[in-house]
């Protein structure tokens, strides 16, 4: 194919650096042309092409992937830190096909795919055109009041982030070597360019790798600050282990929390994905939907959707599940790697007095120890976790603000905020419950 210099000549579905040549062979790639049809929409903006030019890195080229089923297995596999439970070839695709990530529910798919001359995907970035804010976990509806108030709107916006799922981890997904940090530059230029294409006021980056912070600011995207709550291993070997690690009074109430558990007669299992029959879903799904029911709120994920990831991600999924009389009443459902616990979504049918502390937090602490993960993050907000030896953690975001009079004003919250958060870590971190003794086992 002769090289190309634009893409209205070509009329392919790749951003190609200038003098290069696109290649157009893969089937996996959704085609996206320069009329208005060719792109879904929401908001009513679209997607259009654009030539982009990387001087770092000439050979490469940026293309859309409408959904992530459409990037093949290998790629997942090749690109993904290995045994990781969302960043795979299947979460997300089981996420989009049951509608917790569709564009049904305001997440339209536009992962950016970075293939080199030979069209080899290099790099993925993971990302989503949203009509609102719910499940992203950058807690940014102030921010879409604040347009409002400005005579400005704030949706569209891009994101890069696990659907509802408040982890972090790395986003920009290229393949170790000496072109990477190349790589990741080209994909948020990418993203940048999107943004712009797709009449979006912005683009986020939820819980970034603590690698690619560096990287994202130094890109021009602010970073904004946030705490969550989580559970180290200080060497403890076992429960009573880690019990001896509290003070004489947090300890008792910990073993009080326990024994109401153990008296109500309830019998507690551990289950994985593959250990748990499709058929079970339904019951177990009806227990997660109910806490959303409570508030008013809405269920992303449906019993099938569980199914599925049960059945992909087998022990990468975990499942603490509380029985009456063979009958389960409530659920605690995790995800693993081979470092960490991720929790939790959480449902109950009746009061059952400090089951939600047992399944939610003592059970996941209890198979971390068994299974030798040294982290334990149990999901976003809780103070309530402090008295349970979760560490306070500060975790960040990046946000690509295009409006420049928008850009300067959240940079200057950003940067309060960041005083607040480290200044209540601080607070937060003085009511852990570990004896005083002991060396603190949060990072410094």
């Amino acid at each position: 194919m002769a090289a190309a210099s634009s893409l209205a000549a070509d009329r392919s579905d790749r951003w190609v650096a200038r003098g290069c040549s696109p290649f157009v062979g893969g089937s996996f790639l959704r085609r996206v042309v320069a009329t208005s049809t060719a792109c879904s929409s929401v908001g009513k903006h679209t997607c259009l092409p654009q030539v982009v030019e990387f001087t770092l890195f000439p050979q490469l080229s940026l293309s859309i992937a409408a959904s992530a089923a459409a990037v093949p297995r290998p790629v997942w596999d090749r690109l993904c830190p290995a045994g990781h439970p969302f960043l795979n070839a299947d979460y997300l695709p089981i996420l989009e096909r049951h509608g917790a990530a569709g564009a049904d529910s305001g997440w339209l798919a536009r992962h950016l795919v970075a293939s080199d001359e030979n069209g080899v995907v290099i790099g993925l970035l993971p990302l989503y055109l949203k009509s609102h804010s719910h499940g992203d976990f950058i807690y940014d509806w102030s921010w879409a009041a604040a347009y409002r108030q400005c005579g400005r709107p704030y949706y569209p916006k891009l994101m890069s982030c696990l659907p509802h799922t408040p982890v972090g981890g790395p986003r920009l997904l290229v393949a170790a070597g000496p072109q990477a940090p190349a790589i990741r530059q080209a994909l948020v230029a990418g993203a940048q360019e999107l943004l712009g294409r797709s009449a979006a006021s912005s683009w986020h980056v939820a819980l970034p790798g603590d690698e690619e912070i560096d990287l994202l600011r130094k890109e021009g995207l602010l970073i904004s600050h946030d705490v969550q709550f989580h559970w180290l291993d200080p060497g403890c070997g076992d429960f009573d282990g880690y019990l001896a690690t509290f003070s004489a009074a947090k300890r008792r109430k910990v073993r009080a929390e326990r024994r109401r558990v153990a008296a109500s007669g309830l019998s507690i299992e551990t289950r994985h994905g593959n250990e748990i029959e499709p058929a079970e879903w339904p019951a177990l799904h009806a227990l997660y939907a109910s806490t959303f029911d409570r508030f008013n709120n809405h269920a992303a994920f449906s019993a099938a959707c569980f199914a599925d990831l049960a059945a992909a991600l087998g022990r990468r999924m975990v499942a603490f599940i509380a029985r009456a009389q063979g009958q389960a009443v409530a659920v605690a459902i995790c995800f693993r790697s081979d470092e960490a616990l991720f929790g939790r979504y959480w449902g109950c049918d009746g009061d059952y007095p400090s089951l939600h502390f047992e399944l939610c937090f003592y059970q996941g602490i209890a198979y971390s120890l068994r299974a030798g993960l040294r982290r334990f993050e149990p999901g976003a907000g809780g103070e309530h976790k402090l008295a349970r030896g979760f560490t306070p953690t500060v975790v960040h975001s990046a946000h690509w603000i295009a409006d420049p009079a928008m850009r300067r004003m959240l940079a200057r919250h950003l940067a309060l905020q960041g005083e607040a958060v480290a200044d209540y870590r601080d607070e937060a971190a003085t009511h852990l419950p570990f004896r005083r003794d002991l060396a603190p086992p949060w990072p410094a």
